[in-house]
């Protein structure tokens, strides 16, 4: 059985939507859905059961035969969002329990692949897999990166799989129920669909109005990335996951207007409190997937926004 956390969040309903389409009929969603909105991104998907997180966790500890069945735990259960600066919270949710599962498939040699985040490398303008990189702006880059030097220290030889996966500027479908964490290729969406305008913040930090650069990645190519390395267990390690080419908030702007045919751009003040908090530059650096024959081909902004929005509108 593959064991998806986070499976009813956006990038965990995409990963157990890919397993079932490779045929897989044994994928357990794990989630906490206080916030029942989420339940729609897994209502359409086969599973073989639901388990609170929590409960999980539980039956791990008193069903030894539920555990020697697990073929897999893609661990992406977080909590994800940026401006939440409650530590205590941030490091039981996304530190704590994750190390929980770690020690649990290194114990039974269970191939373990979790979501770490660009978020680690911060103010950085190196986007390569290295400690000299790591300077997160916020208590949710530092619960990520903690874990990677957890990881580290303890697995830097596992006997079975570990593999921590970098994301950088996800966006495709089922991310709805983020609200503000969405995507901008979501919000600028919306904004055209509701209003004929797409609005970006002016410049910031040497950038002109809209030219901040992210490493926008569409959500399946990220999915590719994950089923590449359940298809090759015997490579570990953390591993950037971005396209490796960064573009600017007007290109996806810009691609959101083509697809609709119409609409503009409208620059908004610089938000004051995210000064000193904001990455206005993401590349991720791809030298360590490819030297692992991770050959995965990634979608600029233009075809990943047009493949977004098709979807949306079917």
């Amino acid at each position: 059985m593959y064991v998806v956390t986070g499976g009813a969040g956006f990038i965990g309903s995409n990963l157990v939507r890919t397993l079932i389409e490779r045929g897989h009929d044994d994928v357990i969603v794990v989630d906490d859905l206080e916030d029942g909105h989420k339940f729609v991104n897994i209502a359409d998907q086969p599973i073989a059961d639901y388990l609170d997180k929590d409960e999980f966790i539980e039956r791990l500890d008193r069903d030894p035969a539920f555990g020697k069945s697990l073929t897999a735990v893609l661990h992406q259960g977080a909590c994800s969002a940026t401006t939440e600066w409650d530590g205590r919270y941030m490091m039981r949710n996304n530190y704590a329990y994750s190390q929980r599962l770690l020690h649990f498939c290194l114990g039974r040699e269970i191939p373990y692949l979790y979501a770490s985040s660009a978020a680690v490398y911060g103010a950085s303008q190196a986007f390569a897999e290295h400690p000299d990189n790591e300077s997160p702006l916020n208590v949710y880059g530092y619960s990520k990166l903690q874990f990677d030097r957890y990881v580290r220290r303890v697995a830097s030889r596992p006997e079975s799989q570990v593999v921590g996966l970098r994301y950088f500027n996800v966006y495709g479908p089922r991310e709805q129920h983020k609200g503000s964490m969405a995507s901008v290729a979501f919000h600028f969406n919306n904004q055209v669909v509701a209003d004929g305008e797409a609005r970006l913040f002016e410049g910031s930090g040497g950038y002109g109005d809209g030219e901040q650069l992210r490493d926008f990645v569409y959500i399946d190519d990220v999915c590719a990335v994950n089923l590449w390395f359940l298809d090759n267990p015997g490579v570990s390690g953390v591993f950037n996951t971005g396209s490796g080419n960064a573009q600017s908030f007007n290109d996806v702007a810009n691609a959101v207007i083509a697809w609709h045919g119409q609409g503009r751009i409208r620059y908004i003040p610089f938000p004051p409190h995210l000064e000193g908090a904001y990455q206005s530059f993401t590349q991720a650096d791809l030298s360590h997937l490819r030297e692992v024959g991770c050959d995965v081909e990634f979608r600029r902004v233009e075809d990943g926004v047009k493949d977004y929005l098709d979807q949306l509108s079917g």
